[in-house]
């Protein structure tokens, strides 16, 4: 007999075996009612990657202590799809950092990869999960232009990841199947081939969408709206690290028109956004795009979920201070995907609502409507930006998508495990410094 802790004892007369019944009755009928099979909502408890609606991923955060998974945003909100119109500098986009620095990336031949990895989908699956922007490293390799990390401009087999013509096809793939898309692609650029870059974007089709240098804003006006930029197909945006493209292939030096925090750890120290040494001051207004940086610089993958939270949301509060009160236009990351809820989609959403029409989050913006007149939209608690609280709210669609799996639950980082089971963590130190 089981013991009793009520007054009423005829109760307690019930066979143990009853209260097992009623027991197994209460367990079977919670589980016939949680949500599963793509019906799971944000935050919400998830056990398998099918379980979580459109644009939400099953995902934890043993980082910040979270190890049940719950279902995590996945996808952007793209700006335009809700107020259109405005100039290119109004709205905030997300840029992967090295977006070709894949986990898992196929090695040459013959050569073990050493290297760091920054994002773990392909710039496909990037591109559609609304990534706007691309980071690229690249480099004369092998008689070709390749994607690589590397020391003082010379790429090596052993941190060579593909010919650069490859993720420039894939992006002609999504500009072609999405005439309404706008991409940038900004290059630290070590290709001394003469006119290389301009051969291998043409070769992958890409100068059809070029937007032409003599057009960009010099002086800090405002740019060509989204709708005139899309009605004259000048859907790529394409700036380089070398001064000298400008003149030589046409294609935009970084500096003239961007402002820009320091890269790397500089980057993510809390209370200070000091900007790129190649940059104007944040602050200046002579450049009408700000690209904020915000990512370690040796990356780790178990802990970008917790980057992505609170520290994220402090470093844009910092930095727009630091710009004299400007939010970013692009937001760069390692490992996109990674959060413990909203992430990095969470804050471009919310600086998007903030620049566009003046609410906390883009989807309480109202096309047409003046600005400050907002939707009213529950607000979660998580990843507050700038001093006013907001959120995701509305649906996404879109493809939630890693390398190697369908469900970005924790996995500890391959190169760290790499990297402390051999004696080459001096060597490679040394060989990284210069290249974020």
């Amino acid at each position: 007999m089981l013991a009793c802790f009520t007054d009423d004892r005829s109760i307690c007369t019930v066979p143990a075996i009853g209260y097992l019944f009623l027991l197994l009755f209460s367990v079977l009928t919670t589980t016939s009612t949680a949500c599963n099979n793509g019906n799971c909502q944000f935050l919400e408890a998830c056990t398998a990657p099918t379980d979580c609606g459109t644009g939400l991923y099953c995902g934890n955060c043993p980082a910040s202590g979270k190890t049940q998974p719950t279902c995590t945003r996945g996808t952007a909100v793209i700006p335009t799809t809700i107020v259109n119109g405005l100039p290119f500098n109004k709205y905030t986009w997300l840029v992967t950092h090295n977006s070709f620095s894949i986990v898992d990336a196929p090695p040459l031949a013959g050569a073990q990869r050493l290297t760091f990895y920054n994002q773990e989908d392909t710039v496909t699956n990037q591109l559609k999960n609304g990534v706007r922007g691309l980071m690229l490293d690249m480099y004369d390799f092998e008689n070709d232009i390749w994607l690589c990390h590397s020391f003082r401009g010379q790429c090596f087999n052993f941190t060579a990841f593909q010919p650069a013509i490859n993720t420039l096809r894939e992006v002609e793939a999504f500009l072609s199947g999405d005439p309404m898309a706008i991409v940038t692609i900004i290059i630290e650029d070590y290709v001394h081939t003469p006119k290389g870059l301009t051969n291998v974007f043409t070769n992958a089709g890409l100068d059809k969408y070029w937007f032409p240098v003599t057009k960009m804003p010099k002086k800090g006006e405002d740019w060509p709206t989204v709708t005139e930029m899309v009605q004259e197909n000048h859907r790529l945006l394409v700036f380089t690290s070398d001064a000298s493209k400008e003149a030589k292939e046409g294609i935009a030096y970084q500096w003239k028109y961007m402002l820009e925090n320091e890269a790397g750890d500089p980057g993510v120290v809390q209370g200070s956004c000091p900007n790129r040494k190649e940059s104007k001051p944040l602050n200046s207004r002579s450049a009408s795009l700000f690209l904020q940086n915000y990512f370690p610089t040796y990356p780790v993958e178990a802990d970008a979920c917790k980057e992505h939270s609170t520290p994220l949301a402090e470093m844009i509060n910092t930095c727009y201070k630091a710009a004299g009160n400007l939010l970013p236009n692009f937001l760069a990351v390692n490992f996109y995907m990674r959060s413990d809820g909203g992430g990095v989609f969470d804050a471009v959403d919310k600086m998007n609502g903030h620049t566009v029409c003046g609410c906390n989050t883009i989807t309480a913006c109202q096309a047409g409507a003046t600005f400050g007149s907002c939707k009213n939209v529950a607000v979660p608690s998580n990843s507050p930006i700038t001093n006013t609280p907001g959120s995701f709210t509305g649906s996404v669609t879109g493809s939630v998508q890693f390398a190697r799996s369908a469900s970005a639950v924790h996995s500890p980082n391959h190169l760290v495990s790499f990297m402390f089971s051999f004696p080459l963590i001096a060597f490679w130190l040394w060989l990284q410094p210069n290249s974020y």
